[in-house]
């Protein structure tokens, strides 16, 4: 009896420990890479992403409020799970567009971070990796300034 309980106060802790550190959710890849995301190509590829998930949204949305006025219109085909039918699609038609709202949110503010990023580059100097070039414009810059003497 001594051995068993000390099996099972050893092995306890050991699944505690492990479901503790156990992934609750999946990982939505492009949440990854909307952190990882830093030039302006990677913020318009990740906006038209959202943009095509928003129009699948609305699609599916499209297709619960057909189903939803199905189920309004023929509730006597139903019997008494018609109620549970009405509910389920009108569950279904709030989270489709809520997920749609989301996605063009997502959507706007990468285009957003995009146009910036785009700012950003043109308003930057090019800045010259050819040494000779570099030597160039010091030179002209030493003879310019012994010209205002």
């Amino acid at each position: 009896m001594n051995r068993k309980l000390s099996i099972y106060l050893a092995i306890v802790p050991i699944l505690l420990v492990l479901i503790g550190c156990a992934q609750v959710g999946p990982v939505n890849p492009q949440d990854v890479a909307a952190k990882n995301a830093k030039t302006h190509q990677e913020h318009n590829s990740l906006a038209s992403y959202y943009d095509n998930v928003a129009k699948e949204m609305d699609s599916k949305a499209t297709q619960n409020k057909a189903l939803l006025k199905d189920y309004e219109g023929h509730s006597e085909y139903y019997g008494r799970r018609g109620q549970d039918f009405h509910s389920h699609a009108t569950a279904n038609l709030r989270h489709y567009e809520q997920e749609a709202q989301d996605a063009l949110r997502k959507a706007e503010f990468h285009r957003k971070v995009a146009a910036e990023l785009l700012k950003r580059e043109f308003a930057q100097p090019s800045e010259t990796t050819d040494p000779a070039a570099a030597r160039e414009v010091k030179v002209k810059l030493k003879s310019d300034s012994d010209n205002l003497n």
